[in-house]
């Protein structure tokens, strides 16, 4: 396959073939426990988080419980996720914002999210996408690295790696394909377990290829 777009049509229909039905792996009720939830993966695995809400959201569910609730009372519920203390000042100082400038309700759109405390870019675009159906490609280390395995983008970061595959793929399979390559790059195209010429995609793909891919963060 020697066209980016060749690739990225095999791509898209081996993944949906692969992973029909796909939901977001972070347990969450609504559009903010979502984004509570997105705000404690940041290098924590989704299990650990999944661990981790059921008593977070037992105790505080809106924004107006987590601020009674108070950080070093958010900070002990979530220790075991790592980065606690930036993370439970994230939480504490977003659901202040929420309810001083929002009404208590997520905003729906990247700029006002990006503003929030704790909320980047990668973040902001999972909330479009998950929370309110609105088309974005958040783009996550495995992304970024299968993107460079399969030649999609040059891996010079996962801004212009965005960017790239929003124009290889249809905007209507964004919001699907992000989670998608999510999983195949947990469960077959892995950091360690494959280096570009093992998986099945990167085989097909890349039949005569015989050297390890090195890849940019």
């Amino acid at each position: 396959m020697k066209t980016k777009k060749q690739r990225a049509d095999y791509i898209n229909c081996r993944l949906e073939a692969l992973y029909p039905d796909v939901t977001i792996p972070l347990r969450h009720g609504d559009e903010y426990t979502l984004l509570v939830a997105v705000i404690l993966s940041a290098q924590c695995t989704d299990k650990r988080v999944n661990e981790v809400t059921p008593a977070l959201f037992a105790a505080a569910d809106t924004p107006e419980k987590m601020v009674k609730l108070g950080q070093e009372k958010i900070r002990k519920l979530i220790e075991t996720c790592g980065l606690a203390n930036m993370k439970s000042k994230a939480i504490f100082e977003t659901s202040k914002q929420l309810i001083s400038k929002h009404k208590s309700r997520v905003p729906q759109t990247l700029k006002e999210l990006e503003a929030l405390p704790g909320v980047g870019h990668k973040t902001a675009s999972v909330i479009m996408a998950q929370a309110f159906g609105i088309p974005a490609f958040p783009v996550d280390t495995h992304i970024h690295r299968l993107a460079q395995r399969w030649k999609l983008t040059n891996g010079k970061n996962v801004v212009q790696t965005e960017k790239d595959l929003k124009m290889l793929f249809p905007t209507e399979r964004w919001n699907r394909l992000h989670i998608q390559l999510i999983l195949y790059g947990r469960e077959h195209c892995t950091a360690r377990g494959c280096d570009g010429t093992k998986c099945q995609i990167c085989r097909a793909l890349f039949p005569s290829r015989i050297h390890p891919v090195k890849t940019r963060k």
